[in-house]
């Protein structure tokens, strides 16, 4: 089933709080660690200039199996991360906006044949992407992170620190590639899925598990885990690897419409509005 959400222009979020740029404490059940707020806008870079009588409305396209970047509310109609950013970039704008759902492979489809305007569904940037479509400034990368058990002696992660040391990854994805290139001297240890590797962990069979940092994290603060582990060192983004990130897509030659979502992108930021949505969709932070 599809809904059509009506997006008022207005009073779609309280007025957002002060927040400094780099990290904040953890709210939402996270640990007392500090959360880092990801921030991809220059503040140096000037918005560019938004003519708002080419963008009268904006029909975003969205699907709802993919929480906590959109799913189904307990009203059955698009809520999550992506759905916020959605509203926030038309409060910003001050213009009307509708948010349909759709399958995830139907998207760019309906997008092609104008049944909407703008894809926003963790879309990862892409060659094809970027030749295809007008890409949005990307408003969130997943990285990968290392993840080992709380009593595990180990304060890097380091090809150094883990050297002769078991790596736990899913076979066939970028973490396993990664771990190959850049860690040769650890025991690599490949699994069919990610649940198999998770279990690894937990049985002590291997030492540390590379994995998707925005699931990890979830795992993590979740009852699977079992308060087992914790994250070890930071966030791991190389592009070639994790990709560009994700990013808003629009019709081949829409450039009112991408500089007006470019230029509301950064001002959410620089309002703090990011931060806040970002903290409810990922209260113990991904990096």
């Amino acid at each position: 089933m599809k809904f059509l959400v009506l997006v008022a222009a207005a009073g779609l979020l309280a007025a957002p709080r002060a927040m400094a740029e780099g990290t904040l404490a953890g709210t939402g059940g996270a640990s007392p660690a500090q959360v880092t707020i990801p921030s991809y806008w220059d503040p140096r870079r000037r918005s560019e200039r938004v003519d708002l009588t080419r963008v009268p409305q904006i029909r975003f396209l969205t699907e709802d199996d993919f929480p906590p970047y959109n799913f189904a509310g307990p009203d059955g109609r698009p809520v999550g991360f992506n759905i916020d950013i959605a509203r926030a970039i038309c409060e910003e704008l001050g213009v009307p906006c509708t948010i349909q759902v759709r399958r995830f492979d139907l998207l760019t489809e309906s997008l092609d044949r104008n049944a909407g305007d703008a894809v926003i569904a963790s879309l990862a940037i892409t060659p094809d992407i970027r030749r295809r479509f007008e890409v949005s400034d990307r408003y969130l990368e997943t990285p990968a992170r290392f993840l080992m058990r709380s009593d595990t002696r180990l304060t890097e992660a380091t090809p150094e620190a883990l050297a002769g040391r078991s790596i736990a990854t899913v076979q066939g994805t970028a973490h396993e590639a990664y771990i190959t290139q850049f860690f040769p001297q650890s025991a690599r240890r490949t699994y069919p899925d990610v649940e198999t590797a998770r279990r690894a962990l937990l049985e002590r069979d291997v030492d540390v598990l590379f994995a998707d940092g925005v699931a990890s994290g979830f795992w993590l603060s979740g009852e699977a885990s079992a308060g087992c582990c914790r994250f070890l060192g930071g966030a791991f983004t190389e592009s070639r690897y994790f990709g560009e990130g994700l990013a808003i897509v629009m019709r081949r030659g829409n450039e009112p419409l991408r500089r007006a979502v470019n230029h509301a992108l950064q001002r959410i930021w620089e309002k703090g509005t990011y931060a806040e949505l970002y903290l409810k969709a990922f209260p113990a932070g991904i990096y």
